[in-house]
């Protein structure tokens, strides 16, 4: 123990600090507690555990969803690829904040006007309890295997460079434990305390106070990091970025990709693999947010939990404004990272302590040696809350699967809400235990975890897509052709990363969406088992015509301009991108065109049959133009999310 607590002495790591995160942790458990007891002497019933009650306002939908979301995956996986990368990466962050515009709008009310616990229970009304099933066995695999072991192991990671425990271990009852599995065990037993007894309640209202200490002391980290670096420079915080800035894009770094949010294959082809140039705005990044925000049960669980549609909508625009920060929380800190690790010895009065041997290392190494006494507390409580926050959700998600899914359906029909319950708890209890046996096997020798997470994530989100989207929106989409999609989704996943192992998942991804989509169209106007139905009305098939006409024709011309650079690209090989057009198109990866024209005209598919087929599947959901209708509110938020997306994208191109 003495190693122990003399490596956390050399870490920087003050009484103080300790006393700040373990203030924060009894005020974490302690609110998810208090907020877990039984209003008024009665039992939890199967909606307060798992929906919350219905009772999420705007505020908290969206502050939930980005605890949620916001993990040790941003801030040591995102941050250890700005430092490889740049901030590039953030184009996950930024489109994700359109995605969840169009999410509010399109998908989001229709699961609401159901009145779901699960994704998977949609799908089963939908089409059959078979779709049902195997998402929710696919989720839960998911969950436990990607997720919840992702999200602690590269917590711990941080953890433990942060205190300085790297190779430390202890003797428990004659087994030798590493400090980052007792760390990991610890994560899961704090997010465990109140998430497992308490369900989405207090996870969604604790959520509420740690969005704010993962937001606050995200942005005060960078903050300090570039306040330090610009003492250095003579300057404050705003011209130390400056600085950096100038550096990394002109003279001899002219060609540095680090603060370009599209990337030239030419320019850097490791960091195009990981984030292929305008792919990241047009290309597979849609499947993975339409999927993660849309259809992820530990996600969109807080939209469902809302008190109604309306709330539901303005939480997830105050999560798109607030998720437009995170690059400036988690991926500037690693180009800083990365800028001093070009040239040490011009930072050398500031006696940095250890080197960046892995990327991931870059967000912790930082915290190590920029943040002052008392500002470590709170930086290291911010990075506990967005660990905490997420594995308190992804507990409360999978038991919510298993418990409704699964349980109820198949193992007891019968069973009361005080059993849902109780099975609800020793589900998450023993994702637990399995996740803590399989994070090491799973994630011991990875350099950058979110890309794991990213590309076996991204296995099934074509798949989900096609099922799901077709399935809310096209009311001929068949169980069929639902059934074998899901089938096909997985080994489709696989076989392309066999025999195209060299290019990036985003592209590989939107290969499988394009075959899947026209799979299921294909196979759905195959099938006979339907029935007949009437017209919308009048005015609705006008409006399905004239924008089935819009997109269909977008959609042509994105898949028109992607196959003409792709041919002249062929027939005019070896040009400079810096001086050709097309041989420029070709290397930020213009043939994303594909895919975006296809899931743009996919629209006009459904749009089109919705108005003009007199006949749908058998358990077709009714098409209600009403729902998607938005006030005032809702439309000015979405101008500001796409106006700020614009001038990002005009800034750093």
């Amino acid at each position: 123990m003495n190693s122990i607590s003399e490596a956390i002495s050399l870490s920087g790591f003050k009484t103080v600090d300790m006393l700040i995160l373990v203030c924060y942790l009894v005020l974490l458990v302690g609110l998810g507690l208090f907020l877990s007891r039984n209003k008024d002497g009665k039992e939890k019933s199967a909606n307060d555990y798992f929906l919350a009650g219905n009772t999420l306002t705007w505020w908290a939908v969206g502050a939930s969803l980005i605890a949620a979301n916001i993990s040790a995956e941003q801030f040591i996986g995102m941050s250890g690829t700005g430092f490889r990368d740049g901030i590039a990466i953030a184009a996950y962050e930024v489109m994700a904040a359109v995605t969840l515009i169009v999410i509010g709008k399109f998908l989001l009310p229709v699961m609401l006007d159901r009145k779901i616990f699960t994704i998977p229970q949609f799908l089963r009304e939908r089409y059959n309890d078979g779709v049902g099933l195997a998402f929710s066995i696919l989720w839960l695999f998911l969950y436990v295997f990607v997720n919840l072991t992702s999200v602690a192991w590269l917590g711990a990671l941080a953890i433990e460079q942060i205190l300085g425990l790297q190779g430390l271990s202890v003797s428990i009852f004659g087994l030798t434990v590493s400090m980052r599995m007792l760390i990991i065990l610890g994560l899961f037993i704090v997010a465990g305390l109140y998430s497992i007894y308490g369900g989405l309640a207090s996870v969604a209202w604790t959520d509420v106070m740690q969005v704010t200490f993962l937001v606050g002391g995200g942005l005060i980290t960078a903050y300090i990091a570039l306040s330090e670096m610009g003492k250095v420079f003579g300057t404050d915080a705003l011209g130390a970025l400056s600085r950096v800035y100038a550096d990394l894009t002109t003279g001899t770094h002219a060609n540095d990709v680090h603060f370009h949010l599209v990337i030239q294959e030419s320019h850097n082809a490791q960091a195009f693999s990981n984030v292929p140039g305008i792919a990241a705005v047009v290309g597979g990044v849609w499947l993975t947010n339409l999927g993660y925000w849309g259809f992820n049960q530990y996600i969109i669980q807080k939209g469902l939990a809302a008190k109604s549609i309306n709330e539901a909508k303005k939480g997830l625009v105050f999560a798109g404004f607030l998720k437009i920060l995170i690059p400036f929380i988690v991926v500037l800190p690693g180009i800083c990272a990365y800028y001093i690790m070009q040239d040490p010895q011009a930072f050398s009065s500031m006696h940095l302590a250890g080197n960046i041997e892995r990327a991931d290392d870059a967000y912790p190494w930082l915290i190590r040696n920029f943040t002052p006494t008392g500002i470590k507390g709170l930086s290291f409580a911010a990075l506990a809350a967005a660990i905490i926050s997420s594995l308190a959700s992804m507990f409360n998600s999978t038991s919510t699967l298993f418990t409704m899914d699964i349980y109820k359906k198949y193992i007891n029909k019968e069973a009361k809400d005080k059993t849902l319950v109780n099975v609800g708890r020793v589900v998450a209890v023993a994702a637990l235990v399995i996740a803590l046996i399989a994070v090491e096997p799973l994630l011991g020798g990875l350099d950058q975890a979110f890309q794991y997470i990213q590309e076996y994530s991204g296995f099934i989100y074509p798949g989900i897509i096609v099922v799901f989207g077709l399935g809310l929106l096209w009311k001929r989409a068949s169980s069929t052709a639902a059934v074998w999609t899901a089938i096909l989704t997985i080994p489709m996943g696989v076989l392309f990363k066999v025999i195209l192992p060299d290019v990036a998942f985003q592209f590989r991804a939107g290969y499988i969406f394009i075959i899947l989509f026209v799979f299921f169209v294909v196979v759905t106007y195959l099938d006979k088992k339907y029935i007949q139905c009437e017209l919308p009305s009048a005015a609705d098939r006008q409006q399905m015509l004239r924008w089935a006409k819009v997109l269909g024709g977008a959609g042509i011309l994105m898949i028109v301009a992607a196959a003409v650079v792709t041919v002249l690209g062929v027939l005019r090989p070896g040009g400079n991108p810096d001086t050709s057009t097309i041989a420029y198109l070709n290397d930020i990866g213009f043939q994303a065109f594909y895919f975006f024209g296809v899931l743009t005209g996919s629209s006009a598919v459904w749009l089109y049959s919705n108005s003009k087929d007199t006949v749908q599947d058998v358990k077709a959901l009714p098409v209600n133009l009403k729902l998607f209708a938005t006030d005032r509110a809702y439309t000015l938020g979405t101008c500001g999310i796409v106006l700020i997306t614009f001038l990002l994208y005009a800034l750093l191109w």
